[in-house]
């Protein structure tokens, strides 16, 4: 009904049309949640394999390896999810002429995204972390940022790049 009414004062009034790369076109994109999440995934494969010295394993322990393999499911969605919006909505013409190796490199952080979440297996996930830093990098060359990189201060302890915010 709503829609009607709103489609009949169009016709009497020729609204202009508006349309966004998004949903909401809020120009805050930040690779920096894909990072976080593929230390989150390298994190849980560090607990996981915590369990190879146990002998037996305790109802406990069972629940554990659960909630661990879950998160470490979740943060591997949430690393392609955070990756394709960036690629999607962000990723334009003239970034993919400077950074021709954006397609493939976004494709192989989909398929290594879904090989770390279907293994339990470091070297994927440390493979898909050089990876989605590459495409971070990429990312703030695109918005004219430099970038360092560091090891991050907490468990996985591994490389990740950050944008130089100069202020």
């Amino acid at each position: 009904m709503l829609y009607n009414l709103i489609n009949t004062f169009d016709e009497k009034f020729h609204f202009a049309t508006v349309s966004a790369h998004c949903d909401i076109p809020c120009k805050i994109y930040d690779p920096i949640t894909a990072q976080i999440s593929v230390l989150t995934m390298i994190r849980m494969v560090d607990l996981l394999t915590e369990f190879n010295d146990k002998t037996e394993l305790s109802a406990s322990d069972h629940a554990q390896f659960s909630r661990l393999v879950a998160q470490k499911e979740t943060h591997g969605k949430q690393v392609k999810e955070e990756i394709r919006i960036i690629w999607g909505d962000f990723i334009k013409a003239p970034q993919l002429e400077k950074f021709p190796e954006l397609h493939t490199l976004v494709h192989s952080i989909m398929l290594e995204a879904s090989s770390a979440k279907q293994h339990i297996d470091k070297e994927i996930t440390l493979a898909l972390l050089s990876k989605v830093n590459r495409f971070a990098e990429i990312f703030w060359q695109c918005k004219g940022v430099e970038t360092y990189s560091a090891i991050c201060p907490y468990p996985p302890e591994q490389k990740l790049v950050y944008p130089v915010i100069k202020r």
